[in-house]
């Protein structure tokens, strides 16, 4: 399985083109392409209205147009109840939230327009003061996910195990990732099979597993003085609600600063919301299974900046922790 990914295609110019016209934003405006993962992603400066607006224009076969919406509809609901600061969405001139661009050919996809947010990513001499932070709003969302009553349409993926790490996962298998040969499947399969037995007896009630928004990192906030915008919500989902915490050391598993930062995010989630002992004794799992889904992420992405710059080091790596996690938790 490999995933494309449109790197340098000018095609993908002609989608955010396309779906500018059904925002009323004229051939005039700037793209800059900001970012491309499962999606790319544009800044949009109009020289008409001299406003500054974010567009997404995603990769076909990965969500459908419901589960956009659906994820549009919790973004909204974050901001309207003030949980988190998010993006608006940007309705088309014709009222909807998404829209479908179309090119020459036929071909289609769909896209997204957001109001663009303030501010800077977290810088990395912080990690361990901006992760008590993170913590604290990852539990608002979890707090606000446990009592919401979503809409009767609401659909959005699952991140469990077979879903993650099975044979048949969202990004593939971590077989596939990049220099895993079959010393490195022997270990990492171990650790996939530790982590499931473990997973099983954890269970997945409504107190442990929900909406999530299951790639909660600091890359993913943006600070403007005190305000801070969370975005990037295209992988929430139905998970382990601890995951968000795996997800938040995403590609920095290995920094030696870990048991400092996630013990910070731990005290920092522990100020909104409870976190038992026995789930904070989980957390490495979460790690250890994000970091599994991510081998898998980087050889079904293998076009991709991130996967390039990490590639079979991060496969190898990878097999370091796992050795650590098995001897620690088996």
């Amino acid at each position: 399985m490999v995933i494309k990914v449109d790197v340098g295609d000018d095609r993908l110019e002609a989608f955010a083109r396309a779906a500018l016209t059904q925002y009323g934003i004229g051939p005039d405006a700037t793209l800059s392409l900001l970012n491309i993962s499962e999606n790319a992603t544009y800044q949009v400066d109009d020289p008409a209205s001299g406003k500054r607006t974010v567009l997404r224009i995603h990769r076909p076969g990965y969500h459908s147009r419901a589960a956009i919406e659906s994820e549009l509809t919790w973004l909204n609901t974050l901001r309207d109840s003030q949980v988190v600061r998010t993006p608006a969405v940007l309705p088309a001139t014709s009222g909807d939230g998404v829209v479908l661009a179309a090119i020459a050919g036929g071909e289609t996809r769909q896209a997204v327009m957001f109001d663009w947010c303030p501010g800077i990513e977290p810088p990395e001499d912080r990690l361990v003061e901006d992760f008590h932070q993170l913590g604290q709003i990852t539990a608002r969302l979890h707090e606000q996910a446990k009592h919401w009553r979503r809409p009767a349409n609401f659909t959005r993926f699952t991140w469990d195990f077979e879903t993650s790490l099975g044979e048949h996962g969202h990004w593939g298998s971590w077989r596939d990732g990049m220099g895993v040969g079959l010393e490195e499947a022997e270990v990492l399969g171990r650790a996939a099979s530790l982590m499931d037995r473990r997973l099983q007896a954890f269970g997945a009630g409504p107190d442990k597993f929900g909406l999530i928004h299951a790639d909660l990192r600091l890359a993913n906030l943006l600070l403007d003085g005190d305000d801070i915008y969370v975005i990037d919500f295209d992988d929430c989902g139905f998970g382990w609600f601890l995951y968000d915490l795996g997800s938040a050391v995403s590609f920095i598993e290995h920094y030696p600063q870990i048991p400092e930062m996630v013990a910070s995010w731990s005290e920092g989630y522990r100020t909104v919301a409870p976190l038992s002992a026995a789930d904070e004794r989980e957390l490495q799992t979460f790690i250890m299974f994000r970091r599994l889904l991510l081998v898998s992420w980087i050889g079904t992405h293998s076009g991709t900046d991130i996967a390039v710059a990490l590639g079979e080091e991060y496969s190898a790596t990878s097999c370091v922790l796992a050795e650590r996690y098995l001897s620690e938790f088996s």
